[in-house]
């Protein structure tokens, strides 16, 4: 049994897109993928009687992925360096942590990012993935956070510049890995940005999804902006967790066709 955890959670396409990709793989029968909601509260009890019930391993979504870092045993060189989690792997030897957020974000960064701004929106263990991938390609990161207290924490611990008021045409990438827009919401009334902010030649990567691609995806393009909408990030992660667990390479497509008509 696989499962992605998280509060809430019945937003997720993750089991449908799963479920299709371990279809497509020949693998329904052995593998099924689940969702399942556990409060913060209750994460650890619940991680460890998933641990103990069968589970190969689990997905982890807000607001738990800084919290499964610290259920692990053992982790991978990328969530050390994020402090975060997105995927468990339960075996005899404890739990595994993995990071696959900011392997996934990283396919969609060019190369040439060396010394070039970049705006990080959010706080949080996906904002914390954002921050690592940019980083690895050069690029000087700043973040912003509703709450500043927190982006000021995030920012001391990489060492990287908080931007209260950030004007957005002075960035190259911007990545919205807060929760503005989640569900379908509209993301400008919680972030410090407005439609007419966009502008040609940037790059917004949305980790956030709902239905359709999203109001900062669109109007990042109609701006001249090149977008990657959440879907997209959400199924290169997942694709490299369900390798992680199965051993077997899925289709994106597949994955990309179930998660948006999920």
């Amino acid at each position: 049994m696989l499962a992605v955890v998280g509060h809430p959670i019945a937003h997720s396409r993750s089991p449908a897109m799963q479920s299709a990709a371990l279809a497509d793989l020949g693998l329904a029968g052995e593998w099924q993928y689940t969702a399942i909601d556990i409060e913060p509260e209750e994460f650890e009890s619940g991680i460890k009687q998933l641990a103990d019930s069968g589970f190969v391993g689990v997905n982890v979504t807000v607001p738990h992925k800084e919290s499964a870092l610290h259920l692990s045993r053992t982790a991978s060189k990328a969530a050390t360096e994020i402090g975060a989690a997105n995927a468990l792997t339960f075996g005899p030897d404890g739990i595994q942590a993995a990071n696959f957020d900011g392997p996934a974000l990283a396919e969609f960064l060019p190369d040439g990012l060396g010394g070039e701004a970049t705006l990080v929106l959010g706080a949080g263990g996906a904002a914390r993935a954002a921050i690592w991938a940019l980083r690895g390609r050069g690029a000087e990161v700043s973040i912003w956070n509703r709450t500043p207290s927190r982006a000021e924490g995030l920012a001391a611990s990489f060492g990287i510049e908080v931007d209260p008021e950030p004007t957005l045409d002075r960035f190259a990438v911007v990545v919205n890995a807060s929760a503005a827009g989640l569900g379908g919401g509209d993301p400008f009334a919680d972030l410090p940005l407005g439609p007419e902010d966009f502008r040609e030649g940037q790059l917004l990567i949305e980790m956030v999804y709902g239905d359709g691609p999203g109001a900062l995806v669109e109007a990042a393009r109609a701006a001249g902006a090149e977008a990657v909408d959440g879907i997209s990030v959400l199924v290169a992660q997942g694709a490299l967790s369900l390798e992680s667990w199965t051993g077997r390479t899925p289709s994106r497509q597949v994955m990309d066709e179930a998660a948006r008509a999920a």
